[in-house]
This record gives structure tokens, sequence and C-alpha cells, in this order.
């Protein structure tokens, strides 16, 4: 067990998440849609469906808004989106990878552009960072649901291969295919999850000092805030220290 990114602890204490309310429900809405529209529009029958819709319960988005967005899948209405990953390099040489579901490529590609150049870093090739991550399915809970020995239990019985805790909570890993049956059984022994979904887990994390940290933050925010961008990972962390002057 190890303990997760200082980088999520800093959003949490921000209040970043909920800053992001909006632009979340607008994203998942986005991937339910999608989701629906590439297999059944059933999520008991749809394992990619059925994450996406308990994304949005565990943000509280109304069974409306996302029945809404299954429907839209059926019906035609909308765009047809285009998933895509950017690799590039941001302050510091930290490597970042942007996952985004666009209607229009060259569009989201000068944007995701401008926002790397923007903060000191720049855009790269499609494996030219990834090869320095793994790609799993993550399920984090609050650290209130159990010690740390409780869920590491709890989760290899479920089918998961770690789990990282630490004061703020667990984080639960396992095959990209497992991920829907993990989280399914992990909700039979833990209660809800707080998230699951896909990810670019790093291999190693590198620490940067303060000048480092807020470009990279800047490069972070820019492409969150974009509408076509869906997911931002990276591979540095914050020590102690510098947290503390942010």
């Amino acid at each position: 067990m190890a303990g997760h990114s200082k980088w999520a602890n800093i959003q949490h204490r921000k209040g970043k998440q909920d800053k992001l309310r909006s632009k979340m429900f607008s994203k998942l809405s986005k991937e339910i849609t999608v989701a629906a529209k590439m297999g059944m529009p059933d999520p008991d029958m749809n394992p990619r469906l059925r994450l996406a819709v308990k994304a949005a319960k565990a943000l509280s988005m109304p069974k409306d808004v996302i029945d809404r967005a299954i429907r839209k899948s059926q019906t035609g209405d909308g765009a047809d989106y285009t998933e895509i990953r950017y690799e590039g390099y941001g302050a510091g040489g930290i490597a970042i990878i942007v996952e985004a579901m666009t209607d229009n490529l060259n569009r989201t590609a000068s944007n995701v552009r401008s926002y790397f150049a923007k903060a000191g870093g720049n855009l790269g090739t499609t494996g030219s960072v990834s090869h320095s991550f793994d790609r799993l399915g993550e399920i984090s809970y609050p650290a209130s649901v159990g010690s740390p020995d409780a869920v590491m239990l709890a989760a290899l019985d479920a089918g998961a291969d770690d789990v990282e805790s630490d004061t703020d909570g667990h984080w639960i890993y396992c095959r990209v295919e497992a991920l829907s049956d993990v989280s399914d059984a992990l909700e039979k022994s833990l209660g809800d999850s707080t998230e699951s979904k896909l990810v670019w887990k790093p291999q190693t994390r590198t620490e940067v000092d303060l000048e480092t940290a807020q470009k990279l933050m800047k490069l972070i925010d820019l492409l969150e805030e974009d509408d076509d961008v869906q997911a931002v990972t990276h591979n540095f962390d914050i020590p102690d220290e510098v947290a503390a002057q942010l």
C-alpha cells in the first residue's frame, strides 16, 4: 500500500471538484450518451454505460438528466463524438495524458496544443508518454469505509490487484476488463464507491518545486476547463512544504 498523489489531496482541500461540478455534469452526460450509443442503452447489459451512470450518481446527477442522456443516444440527436488521446510534457518534463471526446478534431487539437504552450509545456505524439503509465481500472472509497487492511481484504476478494490507502481514502486497482465486475463486488462488501473509472496510473511520480507546480496547475486548469477534455492524468507529486505555499 502506498500514499495517493498529493495533487488529489490539494484538489480536495481547495474544493476544486465542487467548482468543476457543472463541467463534470456536462462531461458525464457526453460519456453516457456515447457509451449507450456504442452498446446497449441498458446499463445492466453495457458495462461502460453502467460505470458512467455510477459516476453520474456519485456526483448526485439527477435521474432525469441521466435518462435524457441515454435517450439522446437512441434518437440520433446531437453530434457524433470521436474519442482521442493527446500526450505531452508539462513544465519540468512532467508527463501529461489528455483524454478528449470531440465533434471537431481540429478545434480540440489546436486548443490542447495552445494550453501546453501557455503553461510552458509541449504537445508530443501519441505514445510519447503513455509508456510510463499503466492502463487500469480504479475504484475509490473514503477513508471512513474501513482500515487499509480491511479494504485490502475486500478488494482482493472482489478480484482487484492492488490498493493504495492514506488518510484521504482508498484507491483500488484492477485490470481494465475487470473494472465493472470488481466494482459490483465491492459494492456488496463496502457500499457505494466514490468513483469507478479507467485511469492511466503513473509507474513512478516526480516531486516538483513551487514554480513548476504552479505552471503544472495552470496547465491542468486550462485543460479541465475545456468542454472537449474528459480527463487529465500526470505523473507529478507535490511535497508538503511546496503544497503549503500554494
